[in-house]
């Protein structure tokens, strides 16, 4: 947002850089940490309280090691985007970008994890003020790097990587002196990589999960709610309470339309605004109008398939009932199958250029939504009933 107002070049830059760090990275370190909403929800709602501990370092480990892969495809950037044959000068300005946010990825990927192990113990109100404090010292370090330092353009991403670990801090320190947490946390142990590929097994179907998508910022409103959702759906499994896990199902995909209508109507008649704060150019401004309604549809469908899938909320419904291997291949079919096609002919065939491409996107997630609706309503709840296999699994990790 500061980085646009620098330039044209600086908002492509920034704009091309984030883009690529969601897809390559964030949304990877968000799926990553869902195994926790699995493995968490259904372990705290059957009352295995020291499991949760245990759970968030193996996960935090394998976000780790992660983040480092993932580090050296951002630092090189610009020899990517040169390979796919982008502009030579906003490929420069991208890779310059990303390669700031490199120790904010570590950073967001920690945080990911701990925010499972807050929301999967309903820890609501903390979570709420620590993630606000951040925000608001970030916009305060951004303002102050871009424009009344030297630094400039660089600036934006280095306050955002900033922000990322004092969220990271604030989080960690609560955790270590809060006695909400005296039961699920008993500090650090090594018992945390025997669970390593038990994470792992639920961690990349869930990131898979995510890649197949893009990010956007007006979702990440319904983020809270796919994340309730998540979470009481994997509670009421572990309690053995199958009929309350389809009664939280079934509120959360009310809740997530009246949110998406909301947000619709704010685009709809505030889209000037919202374009206003990322550029002053006016030919970025009517052309982000342009596209208004295909975003409001695809918000609409995001909206429903996130409270289902959890794939870009980073929680849902199938997180919460380990449906990961399932979704990921609705995904992948929705995505790569059906909307990439109908993209790359209404886009390059038929000549209509970003708006073909966006209408093939929303026919994706038609047929995801549809898809993982149909499978939530004709699942038979009872048979999900998972707390007799948890106490098992516990009677035989003792």
């Amino acid at each position: 947002m500061f980085a646009g107002h620098l330039g044209e070049l600086q908002l492509a830059g920034a704009t091309l850089s984030s883009s690529w760090a969601a897809v390559s990275g964030y949304s990877f370190m968000v799926g990553l940490s869902g195994a926790l909403e699995t493995l968490c929800g259904q372990g705290f709602g059957a009352n295995q309280y020291n499991m949760l501990g245990i759970y968030l370092q193996a996960s935090s480990i394998i976000s780790f090691i992660f983040s480092i892969i993932i580090s050296i495809l951002w630092f090189n950037t610009e020899s990517i985007m040169i390979l796919l044959h982008l502009d030579p000068q906003i490929s420069k300005t991208a890779s310059v970008y990303a390669k700031l946010l490199i120790p904010g990825l570590f950073a967001y990927g920690f945080l990911q994890n701990i925010l499972r192990y807050f929301q999967t113990q309903s820890v609501v109100m903390p979570l709420v003020v620590l993630s606000l404090l951040p925000l608001v010292f970030h916009i305060g370090i951004t303002y102050i790097l871009v424009h009344m330092t030297s630094l400039g353009f660089k600036g934006a991403p280095m306050a955002a990587s900033i922000s990322l670990w004092m969220s990271v801090l604030m989080l960690v320190m609560y955790v270590a002196f809060s006695k909400e947490f005296k039961n699920t946390w008993k500090g650090f142990s090594s018992e945390s990589f025997d669970y390593f590929f038990t994470t792992l097994k639920l961690a990349l179907p869930s990131a898979a999960m995510i890649c197949v998508h893009t990010e956007t910022v007006a979702y990440m409103i319904i983020y809270g709610l796919s994340a309730a959702s998540s979470t009481r759906v994997a509670n009421e499994l572990g309690a053995g309470k199958p009929k309350q896990a389809k009664n939280a199902m079934a509120v959360s995909l009310k809740l997530c339309l009246i949110l998406a209508l909301a947000i619709v109507l704010a685009l709809v008649f505030g889209h000037n605004i919202w374009a206003g704060f990322f550029s002053d150019s006016s030919a970025i401004i009517k052309k982000f109008a342009s596209m208004t309604t295909l975003l409001a549809i695809s918000i609409v469908l995001d909206c429903v398939q996130g409270v289902l899938s959890g794939q870009f909320g980073n929680a849902g419904v199938a997180r919460g009932c380990g449906w990961q291997q399932i979704a990921v291949y609705v995904n992948l079919a929705s995505f790569y199958i059906i909307g990439m096609t109908i993209a790359i002919l209404l886009g390059f065939k038929f000549n209509l250029h970003a708006k073909g491409l966006w209408i093939g996107l929303i026919c994706g997630l038609s047929c995801q939504a549809a898809t993982l609706l149909v499978i939530t309503l004709r699942t038979k709840w009872t048979k999900l009933d998972i707390s007799a296999n948890l106490d098992k699994e516990n009677s035989l990790s003792v």
